[in-house]
This record gives structure tokens, sequence and C-alpha cells, in this order.
């Protein structure tokens, strides 16, 4: 499968390594380097800050694909919340902007580490997804099988505020010294 990813650093760079483990071919898209073609899986895996623009820039492209958001949209000035509205998350307002595209949370709550080793703690990764559109979470997990990584259905797009908020919980941990950048949760069964 191809995919297009855009954002070469540590978490673009750790989801793309994982997609070409498991046979995928990855074109990565920077502010530097803009793709020539747009895969019908794209992750986005760029700050919250500058998804707008993108999603600006590429919505006719992107119309009809798979879009996979991974952002934690912190407050980085007081890192004391999020910057999307309490009833909302990056993720719904990143499918507001892309009407025609079936937009996924996932990636969030893995730090960069966990996704490149595929392990937490003696714990496989597990990639928790949340979306409306069922066909678009079962091609993520497609492109995944072969990986390090697990994948697990969180449910609705609604569930990408809860997953943004463990993805914050998880950083503020890591910030204050009470876990490390390599720690975090686990999903056991």
């Amino acid at each position: 499968m191809e995919i297009t990813v855009f954002g070469k650093g540590n978490i673009g760079s750790a989801v793309g390594a994982q997609f070409e483990k498991a046979g995928n071919q990855v074109n990565y898209a920077t502010s530097e380097s803009k793709p020539n073609h747009i895969a019908d899986l794209v992750v986005l895996a760029v700050p919250f800050a500058a998804m707008a623009g993108i999603a600006q820039e590429y919505q006719d492209q992107f119309a009809g694909k798979t879009i996979v958001e991974t952002s934690n949209p912190v407050n980085f000035k007081t890192f004391d919340g999020l910057e999307v509205p309490s009833d909302s998350s990056a993720t719904a307002e990143l499918q507001k902007a892309l009407p025609k595209s079936y937009v996924l949370k996932a990636f969030n709550t893995v730090f960069a580490a966990n996704l490149v080793s595929g392990k937490v703690g003696d714990n496989q990764t597990t990639v928790l997804v949340a979306g409306d559109h069922k066909d678009s979470k079962e091609v993520l997990a497609k492109a995944l099988e072969g990986s390090d990584l697990a994948v697990v259905d969180a449910g609705l797009l609604k569930r990408a505020h809860e997953l943004e908020s463990v993805g914050f919980l998880q950083m503020t941990l890591a910030a204050s010294e009470k876990i490390g950048w390599t720690g975090g949760f686990a999903l056991v069964k």
C-alpha cells in the first residue's frame, strides 16, 4: 500500500518506519518538500497549529481519502490544557475542515520511542484509533499488519477527545519526570 506522511519529525519518522516494516511504500511531505502525489492513506504527523493550513491547501486532494491525525493539541504556553473546545478534539475540528475526507485519530497516546521499539515496558505498543468510518479504520489496521504495533478500535470520532486527554496526561507525567519519555500506558488484554 502507498502512504503519504506529512511530517518527518519523531512521530512521522517512527510511524513511517512501522508502515515500511509492514511492507508499505511511504512518501514523506514536509514544509520544504511538497508531495507530488497524495496516497489514499495520509498521516498528518504535524503539530496541531499546522493542520489548518495543510487542510486548506490539500482539501481537494484529500477528498475521499483516509486522513490519520496524530496531534496532541496542547497549549504549550501554559502546558495546562488543550487548545480545542472542551466538547471537541483536534480530530473533530479537522473533520469539519475536511468534510469529504475520512478523518481518524491515532498514534497520539504513544511516545515516538515506543512507536519505534513497538514496546511500552514489556507490552506491545497499542495504537488506539477513533473515527466514524469503519472502512478507514480497517485500511489503517491492514497497513500496520506485519509491523510491531497492535491496533485497537477506540470507537467513534467523539472518542478522539478522550484520546487527546490521555495523550496530554502522558506528556505531563513525562515532563514532570514521573515517567520517562519511553514510558506510558499499555493496553493489556
